[in-house]
């Protein structure tokens, strides 16, 4: 497999990394190309949610992905990029955050940073993964959210970090290529989970449900023992629950 030439374009402001990479795709632009701004007056999280940083104070950027439709869900592609970045922080700052699935990396109870993809079908299919990293500035519940800052007591650049999560992603793309990689990916993926073991409540648009987490399928779904019987899913916000929240409401 040939090294991927990744293709940055930086921006002042936009209104989402994730939308303008997507429209590229849809353009043809190839494997690789990335899009960073300093702020978004329009970014996403999951389920619809906005998610704004102040400016110059994280990582946003978004990665397009082109992998084999055929052999790859686009979900390994999402854990590949949480993967590459958990690995980045590593690196950079001794930072360790473990994943809360299906894509957020924490610190303790804290996230530092969400991952979200969006699938572009069409002759050429792509996946687009935007990362948001707190660098300097926790989201507005300080409680729940950390930042880079608050961890290791540094600051990092949001080009130092992003140059290193390309390096640790063109790795993990390669994996993608190869069952054996693949294997890899699935392994260091479950390894770094916490919500593994842990009882959880998903949240969908079409409602919740509540199970004890038991694993992660070959696709990176997340698999919930619900009433004695596995039920898969595919997405959806995971709530990690205390004791006192096991039962149905």
């Amino acid at each position: 497999m040939n090294p991927i030439i990744w293709r940055v374009e930086h921006f002042e402001e936009i209104d989402s990394t994730n939308r303008w990479l997507v429209d590229e795709a849809k353009n043809g632009a190839e494997e690789g190309l990335v899009a960073y701004a300093d702020f978004q007056s329009r970014g996403r999280g999951r389920l619809d949610r906005t998610w704004v940083a102040a400016p110059a104070t994280s990582l946003l950027c978004s990665i397009l992905l082109r992998p084999d439709a055929d052999v790859v869900d686009p979900q390994l592609c999402v854990a590949g990029v949480a993967l590459a970045a958990r690995a980045a922080l590593v690196r950079l700052c001794g930072v360790r955050p473990v994943l809360k699935w299906p894509n957020d990396l924490v610190v303790g109870d804290a996230k530092i940073a969400g991952v979200l993809a969006e699938y572009v079908a069409g002759d050429n299919p792509a996946v687009v993964v935007g990362i948001g990293v707190n660098l300097r500035k926790e989201g507005p519940d300080s409680a729940r959210s950390t930042s880079v800052l608050r961890e290791a007591g540094v600051n990092v650049t949001a080009r130092a970090l992003l140059d290193i999560v390309l390096e640790e992603l063109e790795v993990r793309v390669a994996w993608l290529g190869t069952a054996h990689g693949r294997h890899e990916l699935r392994d260091e993926y479950r390894e770094a989970l916490m919500t593994i073991g842990q009882w959880v409540r998903i949240e969908q648009f079409q409602g919740e449900s509540r199970g004890l987490a038991t694993g992660v399928d070959d696709s990176g779904r997340l698999v919930v023992q619900i009433d004695g019987k596995d039920v898969v899913f595919a997405s959806g916000d995971v709530v990690h629950l205390r004791l006192d929240e096991r039962s149905e409401p």
